[in-house]
């Protein structure tokens, strides 16, 4: 993959002339090449491109989109008197920007998941395998766990987290529009 995109092009008043007269485009300029083992795995590819662009977007953000109750943490939600007074003349309250910060960190917890290679769930494993193979009649095996085997695993850990990525990568979409500068 390959991709280039140029700045946004300077347009002052003349500029109309000096398009009209010479040719010159007002576009930004975007190239973008796509060869086919980027489809391969196309969510990591993303990932990898998503990631550091919400990481900028919150650092350097200017403004907040409106945030649905429901997608944040209980403490983060208006009151009845804020919410009145954002639909009578659109104040916003103590928690707007917060609310937005939280959505954020929530899509680059997720794509920080992805991009991790799967090693996030390492962190549910205990222990140490030690599986054995008993040949059984017929040419099958059968697995049994060793006298050493003290390997856990963290279902529900697990769960929960996954949970979390799968939310984030569910607010990255209803969110898409409002992810500007």
């Amino acid at each position: 993959m390959k991709v280039k995109i140029g700045t946004y092009p300077t347009h002052r008043f003349y500029h109309v002339w000096l398009y009209s007269w010479f040719g010159y485009s007002p576009q930004q300029s975007i190239k973008v090449k796509i060869d086919k083992w980027d489809t391969w795995s196309m969510d990591h590819t993303l990932a990898h491109i998503i990631l550091p662009m919400l990481v900028q977007l919150k650092r350097t953000k200017h403004g907040a989109p409106i945030v649905d109750d429901k997608d944040v943490p209980a403490e983060l939600h208006m009151t009845k008197k804020e919410k009145a007074a954002f639909n009578k003349d659109g104040s916003t309250d103590d928690k707007f920007f917060k609310r937005w910060d939280w959505i954020l960190d929530e899509m680059i917890f997720a794509f920080e998941s992805k991009v991790d290679d799967g090693r996030w769930e390492e962190q549910f494993e205990s222990g140490t395998s030690d599986i054995q193979w008993k040949r059984l009649e017929g040419g099958n095996s059968e697995m049994i766990r060793g006298p050493n085997d003290t390997h856990k695993y963290d279902w529900e850990g697990r769960k929960a987290y996954q949970a979390r990525i799968s939310n984030g990568f569910k607010l990255f979409g209803k969110y898409f529009e409002n992810l500007w500068d």
